[in-house]
């Protein structure tokens, strides 16, 4: 697929740096399209232009790419540390990621979607709630319950370093079995090496990221989102982001919604089960956007 190299200001003037795709064959009006952010550290090289790709070869629709904010191949502020993710911050950059799509004369400025995961999937659902502008939310198995998310799987100690001591970083999925991990698991551990290897992804995020971590609840914002269409994608055997409370969460939304459970754990999405998630959000995407 065409593959747009792209840069946009957030609203306070970090560079944020992606990609625009478009279907092959060209278009002489503007098309829909689907803001895409990663999850939790990863960057757009770890599957994201595998979504990308395959949406937009499926459907007449363009989709714009993007590195969080000190992530991969986006700025920070030249105060902030790179490899720290704030909540509120990363869900403003995604409406300024709505807004630079809208500024694109090749996009249709009604029928803007935006597709999530894991961490992006909360985001997806809070900006989805209060940004009207939103036609489609696309949440893949979200962290929708920071609270409960947090203490089911962070160490006593990190939980202390969370509240006020000195400030540091931690491996995100360390190579030390005996060091803490911001995130467990021998699966998180071959997902990162494997798609992170020959990108920009790096193995830390701060200490400050895991204290946001907790505090975050977009499940709260969910049935806000109607009349806007809701699917959401909830792995049955999901440890990271429990299936649990995705459950919950998606009770609390209004309709329209749709759900799709997936065979497995997290990391489904990227291997196994990627060509049954991708199928349904086409579909969606296909009877939302592009009629």
């Amino acid at each position: 697929m065409p593959r747009e190299d792209i840069a946009f200001q957030t609203s306070d003037n970090v560079t944020l740096r992606g990609w625009f795709y478009l279907p092959e064959a060209s278009s002489t009006t503007p098309l829909p399209c689907v803001v895409m952010s990663h999850g939790f550290t990863a960057v757009k090289e770890m599957y994201l232009d595998k979504y990308a790709a395959t949406i937009t070869s499926s459907l007449p629709i363009s989709c714009l790419v993007y590195d969080h904010r000190g992530f991969g191949a986006s700025d920070a502020l030249p105060s902030a540390p790179r490899l720290e993710i704030i909540t509120s911050l990363q869900c403003s950059d995604l409406s300024d990621a709505i807004t630079y799509a809208q500024s694109r004369e090749d996009v249709n400025k009604e029928k803007i979607g935006i597709w999530g995961v894991a961490f992006s999937g909360g985001h997806c659902i809070k900006v989805g709630a209060v940004d009207r502008r939103v036609k489609a939310v696309l949440s893949q198995v979200p962290m929708v319950n920071g609270w409960e998310n947090f203490h089911r799987l962070t160490p006593p100690h990190l939980v202390a370093g969370a509240e006020g001591k000195a400030a540091m970083t931690i491996p995100v999925s360390p190579l030390n079995p005996k060091a803490t991990p911001a995130v467990q698991g021998i699966d998180a551990h071959e997902f990162f090496f494997g798609l992170g290897k020959g990108t920009e992804w790096k193995n830390e995020v701060t200490i400050k990221t895991m204290e946001e971590f907790r505090s975050y609840n977009p499940w709260v914002h969910i049935h806000r989102i109607s009349p806007t269409p809701l699917p959401m994608a909830i792995a049955e055997n999901d440890t990271l982001m429990p299936t649990d409370l995705a459950l919950t969460a998606y009770s609390k939304a209004l309709e329209p919604k749709e759900l799709q459970l997936l065979p497995g754990g997290h990391f489904g999405g990227y291997g196994a089960h990627f060509e049954n998630v991708v199928k349904c959000q086409v579909e969606f995407l296909k009877k939302t956007l592009y009629t």
